[in-house]
């Protein structure tokens, strides 16, 4: 009932997919003088006329009247002060951040970079690398020694060294003395963007060139290239390997997994021997069963590698060893990789999460400053920069005690002017960030840039309704539509329910339209077998009751009977056809396949209903009483005046479309 009731307020305002109509904008009418124009009326009126079943609504005349009917509610409310509401305040800025989101994305990047991560997701990549470290913020000295270091190490390999071996020798990566710099088999997303890219662009058997990450440098070699294989779900029994290493301890926990293989063989439960067995204590109370995974995620190449071999006619493994210990696998099930449309969403979603994400906003950073006029004062920043000493390596810089001198312009963006104090209040709070950059005019450097960026940003976002005119009426439409929810549910809905006086003379006004037909009080069973059905009959000539027919005839394993006794209305589907309107046990009848016999204990002619039977229809008819007279009651409270010859005009208009 309350998305009828707010016809042109929910149902218009939460639709998100808006298209502007052009057309020429004239007053069509005002209320209390305040103009409301013929394009808001015909846009609102060709995006929701398919949504209208009413066919009443859909004529032009009486959705003016409809029009204006909403709009008067929306003068009340605002008259009544509901959009000062911190909770209405709180969803509209919430509603409002969401839709942003959608104007801060480079279409064509994303797009572009889901493409690519789908495409990578194809393919596995199986990868060895060498690491020499280097802080993202290190001095330009410290990068070159370290860059000239990798390449160093990859003149060894070109010469003919071993990649293991040098992988073993020279990376910093802590992992590489124990698997030669062997990172197995990984996916897209898997790695920073930085080094699955180096991965999936070197070809098979190549050692990359030297490649910088947040770690440091590295080079690549690929090892080998194969489909994704998706991921699979599995459960295992594990017995842990002796943490003294004996060949004794040893030979004990390789015979405990043989027995335990045993058991299975004699068909024993999985999952109770994992429960009863199994030494991972993480998933052995869950029968053994792991988070599904795919290639790279489990620290084991052969436990993925038996996990995938399963299949559902082999669906347990042989018992195997990994260096963690002895196993068992059962497959639970394989996901194969997604089609690219089902995983459009979740790679966007990843996207955001990941190092890509810099792409986009750094596409929509340059967009901004080609897009607006940005001025920087600088002999303010020169000013400021001065301020700005080694101590805030440290964190124990601190604001200038002239902090107030710096309040004066120190960048424009078009119209907007901000002040330096911003930008050293800015500086203060990255100040515990630990950024090393030096020296420190660099570092005030690459904040200032990400402040300048960051006041584009919100400059862009301030100015969204009137950079799109979409935006502008979307905001525009759930602005109202939430002020009239919290009108509605004031002036309609919550005194409907708790006027009981006033919903009690509404029923008496118009207790001719809440009637009964005739009602039968009636036991009626059912059953597929016509022999069961008879018995059934004789059981209802005996007066006893659905209870007790279904206890008769029907078993523990098989339901030969349904019955059931209830007080229906003439016309419910509930009545057999052919059921006679008077007391008595009727004769068996046939609908499709069913036998149906019924007893009638009780003929309620037809009469009126009490206020308790019908109240959930008298209180939708008396919200519908309540607004077509509060609406009456608005037009005599606010001054409405309707352009009638603009209105002919913008009549022509649509229905020539």
């Amino acid at each position: 009932m309350k998305l009828n009731k707010l016809f042109l307020g929910v149902v218009l305002s939460l639709n998100l997919i808006v298209h502007a109509q052009q057309s020429n904008k004239e007053v069509l009418f005002t209320i209390n003088e305040k103009p409301y124009y013929t394009d808001e009326f015909a846009r609102v009126y060709k995006k929701n006329i398919e949504l209208v079943k009413d066919e009443s609504q859909k004529n032009l005349d009486q959705y003016l009247e409809l029009f204006i009917g909403y709009k008067l509610k929306i003068n009340k409310a605002y008259d009544l002060g509901l959009q000062n509401n911190e909770k209405y305040q709180k969803e509209l800025k919430g509603y409002r951040t969401q839709l942003s989101k959608n104007y801060f994305s480079d279409s064509k990047v994303t797009n572009e970079l889901i493409q690519e991560g789908y495409n990578r997701y194809l393919k596995e990549v199986k990868a060895s690398h060498i690491l020499v470290m280097c802080d993202e913020n290190a001095m330009p000295a410290d990068t070159l020694i370290a860059f000239n270091k990798i390449k160093e190490i990859r003149q060894r390999i070109e010469k003919g060294e071993d990649f293991g071996k040098v992988a073993t020798e020279a990376s910093q990566d802590p992992s590489a003395k124990e698997n030669k710099g062997n990172l197995g088999y990984f996916s897209a997303f898997r790695m920073v963007y930085a080094f699955e890219s180096a991965a999936f662009k070197t070809p098979l058997g190549s050692v990359s060139k030297p490649f910088r990450t947040r770690f440091g440098y590295h080079i690549l070699k690929v090892e080998d290239i194969r489909d994704n294989r998706g991921e699979v779900s599995v459960a295992h029994i594990m017995i842990l390997k002796p943490a003294s290493d004996t060949k004794e301890d040893n030979e004990k926990a390789e015979n405990t997994i043989k027995d335990i293989n045993k058991k299975l063989q004699q068909g024993e439960s999985f999952e109770s021997l994992a429960k009863l067995y199994s030494e991972d204590k993480s998933s052995a109370q869950k029968g053994g069963v792991l988070s599904r995974f795919g290639s790279g995620q489990i620290s084991s190449d052969e436990f993925e590698n038996v996990a995938f071999s399963l299949t559902k006619e082999h669906p347990i493994s042989e018992p195997f060893k990994t260096q963690f210990g002895w196993h068992i696998i059962k497959l639970i099930e394989r996901h194969p990789l997604k089609k690219f449309d089902e995983m459009k969403s979740e790679l966007e979603d990843k996207i955001g999460k990941d190092d890509r994400s810099r792409l986009i906003t750094a596409s929509l950073n340059e967009k901004l400053r080609k897009k607006y006029t940005v001025k920087k004062d600088a002999k303010q920043y020169s000013k400021i920069q001065k301020t700005v000493t080694d101590q805030y390596y440290d964190n124990k810089w601190e604001l200038p005690e002239n902090k107030a001198d710096f309040a004066t312009t120190l960048v424009t963006i078009q119209d907007q002017k901000i002040n330096g104090d911003s930008f050293l209040d800015y500086l203060r709070s990255q100040e515990k960030a630990g950024l090393k950059l030096k020296p420190i005019n660099k570092l005030v450097d690459k904040f200032y840039t990400d402040f300048e960026n960051e006041k584009l940003s919100s400059y862009y976002n301030d100015h969204l309704e009137t950079e799109f005119p979409e935006f502008s009426y979307v905001m525009d439409e759930y602005r109202d539509g939430l002020l009239l929810f919290d009108l509605m549910e004031k002036e309609i809905w919550d005194k409907s329910k708790k006027d009981t006086l006033g919903l009690k003379q509404f029923y008496d006004a118009n207790i001719s339209k809440y009637t009964w037909k005739t009602r039968l009080e009636l036991t009626v069973a059912s059953s597929t077998n016509l022999d069961i059905l008879k018995k059934a009959q004789k059981l209802l000539k005996k007066n006893k009751t659905a209870e007790e027919i279904k206890t008769a005839l029907n078993t523990k394993d098989v339901v030969n009977v349904m019955a059931s006794t209830a007080i229906q209305e003439e016309g419910n589907e509930f009545i057999p056809k052919g059921t006679k309107f008077e007391v008595g046990v009727s004769e068996i009848t046939k609908d499709g396949e069913y036998y149906f016999v019924s007893k009638v204990d009780r003929v309620v002619p037809a009469g009126n209903k009490t206020l308790e039977e019908c109240k959930g229809k008298v209180i939708n008819d008396y919200q519908q009483y309540l607004e077509e007279n509060w609406v009456t009651n608005l037009k005599k409270e606010y001054n409405v005046k309707v352009n009638n010859e603009t209105f002919e005009k913008v009549k022509k208009q649509i229905q020539q479309k």
